[in-house]
């Protein structure tokens, strides 16, 4: 007998009613009905003591095997696919056998109820994962989506970001979702710590601008440190020097021990602070011009305990005048005058000395490349592309960063 094809039905807390036409005729006509014990109060009592309750996934794709040729349906929380058990007895008994009739998951009803996007939200749950690793993405996060768990509480997770230094968050607890007691709390992440939800919950975590967080742990590498060791300005969130290409253009400077270095367009200083950091007998000058990244500089530098690095305050080139000349330049930034920069520092550099510039546009790339061409013998060019990979319920999936042209160059003596 040729097997019956089986559906996987997603239902809600409020129950069959909230399912669609189809959704419902399938349940209602299943000889087979099986699904976790949570669903058996979402169900009309005819169709709950029909419920055969399955002990754990092996035991539903057992289950599910042993229907052959009976209509039979799975029921499922939400959406079966979006981290539920739709995909495990698929891959076990394989796709062709099964419909997937969704229900709206509660992670998408608790994004509607707060009228947030979700398209960029980091999304976790809690059960199983490493809070650690959670606490790093959420840093680098605007929007977040959180299925907690018993031991990881709204109340719980309020309180590890307050110590962790995440404050810039808005908090929303959305329970019981669909249901006629469905409650949705906002505050901030103190507030959240101080209240207490039932089990059945979602936590969303809005960044509020121009807030700052306190950065993550000072790393322990001379260079190519997480991007959240460092304070950063948050409504310019995304502006510091990613580690890898960091990396990259530190290697690329050739940096001694005694190097007096520039960083012009130097941002909250996490190029200038590695920098100081191998050239612990050199200077390190910072050239910024705006007074709030300025500040972070001096913080940072602070924070990693680096003592040969001067945050210049100003407009480059005016504000190198009376500097040192250099032993390497970095130059970053997206501005129209980048070009223009890299040719006045290349003026003022040493010989022999090394010039290195991340730009981010195919304009500011040209006008580079066709000023160190005409200057150097050995410049060289690098598009840099990194996708850093995110662990994310169970699942990785990589995350593409911006990408990055990075020009370097030898002046001759």
């Amino acid at each position: 007998m040729a097997a019956e094809r089986v559906s996987i039905v997603g239902i809600g807390d409020d129950g069959i009613e909230g399912m669609t036409g189809q959704a419902r005729r399938l349940v209602e006509a299943a000889d087979v009905l099986l699904g976790p014990e949570t669903c058996r109060g979402l169900l009309p009592e005819e169709l709950a003591l029909r419920l055969s309750v399955a002990a754990n996934l092996d035991d539903l794709v057992e289950k599910v095997d042993q229907a052959k040729g009976r209509p039979t349906v799975v029921l499922a929380s939400g959406d079966p696919l979006f981290y539920g058990m739709a995909r495990f007895v698929c891959s076990k008994l394989g796709k062709d056998r099964f419909d997937v009739i969704p229900h709206v998951s509660s992670m998408q009803l608790a994004f509607a109820r707060v009228k947030e996007s979700w398209e960029d939200a980091y999304l976790a749950n809690l059960t199983g994962q490493s809070i650690e690793r959670v606490v790093d993405r959420i840093r680098q996060a605007d929007t977040v989506g959180l299925f907690t768990s018993d031991h990881w509480t709204p109340p719980l997770v309020a309180k590890t970001l307050l110590e962790e230094g995440l404050e810039s968050f808005h908090a929303y607890v959305c329970e019981n979702l669909g249901s006629p007691d469905e409650r949705v709390t906002q505050g901030s992440l103190a507030e959240i710590a101080r209240d207490s939800f039932g089990p059945l919950n979602v936590m969303i975590l809005v960044r509020q601008s121009r807030v700052t967080d306190q950065p993550g742990e000072i790393g322990q590498r001379l260079f190519g440190n997480p991007d959240e060791s460092f304070l950063q300005s948050r409504p310019k969130r995304g502006l510091l020097t990613p580690a890898e290409v960091r990396a990259m253009a530190l290697a690329e400077l050739g940096l001694r021990e005694t190097s007096i270095i520039w960083d012009v367009g130097a941002g909250s200083g996490s190029v200038s602070l590695e920098a100081a950091r191998i050239a612990r007998s050199g200077r390190v000058y910072a050239i910024e011009m705006d007074p709030d990244d300025h500040r972070l500089i001096e913080a940072n530098a602070e924070r990693f305990s680096v003592t040969n690095l001067t945050a210049v305050l100003g407009r480059a080139p005016d504000a190198w005048q009376g500097l040192p000349a250099p032993d390497a330049v970095f130059v970053g930034g997206s501005g129209r005058d980048v070009a223009s920069l890299v040719e006045q520092a290349w003026e003022r550099l040493k010989g022999g000395g090394r010039l290195v510039s991340a730009v981010n546009s195919i304009e500011n790339l040209a006008a580079v490349h066709a000023l160190l061409r005409a200057r150097s013998g050995d410049a060289a060019y690098w598009l840099v592309t990194i996708a850093r990979g995110i662990e994310q319920m169970d699942r990785i999936r990589f995350e593409s960063l911006n990408p990055t042209f990075l020009i370097a160059a030898t002046k001759r003596r």
